[in-house]
This record gives structure tokens, C-alpha cells and sequence, in this order.
């Protein structure tokens, strides 16, 4: 996005499994091919979120990849069955967008928390890796976690 000229980026991230961050790591994001929001690839800017996914998966497997994003025009999609939910990069419909945001506590997300849905992989870039701790004290960074 510019802003008076400036790029503006944000860090956000991408909760996978190690096998899937491996091979995003040597070939790049990928657009999904449905969602929520339609294609795109999906982040969050809420490390906690992002850390959840992939649903259903063991937590030993999964780690967050955390990324810088030039989000380009932002559409906020905040209900269900918004008018542009799943065509915000379709010039059909209007304006086109390069990232569909749900913000947090909009009812669109069971959790609360805020979703982005970037349309051209080539606007990500991959910072790190982070590896989830799913000890009750983490011996890398000392803290503590209830499980």
C-alpha cells in the first residue's frame, strides 16, 4: 500500500505443517483455490491465530511462517454475504483489491480474530520459520504455557 508515497508493509503470518513450510520455503506461497474469501493465499497478523492451523493436525508438526507483505489496495470484508466476499480481485464486480482483510470481532471468524486473504503470492516474502512450542515451559524461550 502507499501511503503518501511510502510503501507500507506489515508482518504477518501462515500457520502449516514442517513438510508444507519446506516446500513454500524453496518454491514460494501458492493461491489456494477456495476459501472464505476465494483465492488467495491466507495470513493473519495475530501470531496466536496462525499458530492454530492446519486444524486438526497434530501440534508437533505444525510451525508459522512469518512474512512480510506489501498488502497493495485493502478491501475490509466484516459480515458474511458481503457484496464483494469472495470477488474483491474481480474487475467484473468493480474495483479490484490485492488483499481481502476480515477485521477482528466482525462475526466472520469463530474466533475473533483478523484473517487476511492476499491475492499475488509475489507480495509475500518469507522472513522465518518459527517452530510452536508445545512444552508446558519452553526450554528455547523460558516461558510458560498452560496446556
Amino acid at each position: 500500500m502507499l501511503l503518501n508515497n511510502q510503501l507500507i508493509l506489515y508482518v504477518m503470518y501462515h500457520g502449516t505443517t514442517r513438510q508444507a513450510a519446506r516446500f513454500i520455503q524453496a518454491t514460494g506461497f501458492c493461491q489456494s483455490t477456495d476459501g472464505m474469501l476465494g483465492p488467495g493465499v491466507y495470513l493473519s497478523r495475530d501470531l496466536d491465530k496462525a499458530s492454530r492451523y492446519p486444524i486438526r493436525h497434530p501440534e508437533s508438526d505444525k510451525v508459522v511462517i512469518k512474512v512480510v507483505v506489501n498488502v497493495g489496495r485493502v478491501i475490509a470484508i466484516n459480515r458474511q454475504g458481503h457484496p464483494r466476499q469472495k470477488t474483491w480481485h474481480d474487475s467484473r464486480y468493480g474495483e479490484v483489491f490485492d488483499t481481502a482483510w476480515v477485521p477482528p470481532n466482525c462475526g466472520m471468524v469463530k474466533s475473533g480474530l483478523e484473517e487476511d486473504c492476499v491475492w499475488d503470492p509475489s507480495r509475500i516474502k518469507i522472513i522465518k520459520i518459527i517452530q510452536l512450542c508445545t512444552m508446558p515451559i519452553c526450554h528455547c524461550c523460558k516461558k510458560v504455557f498452560f496446556i
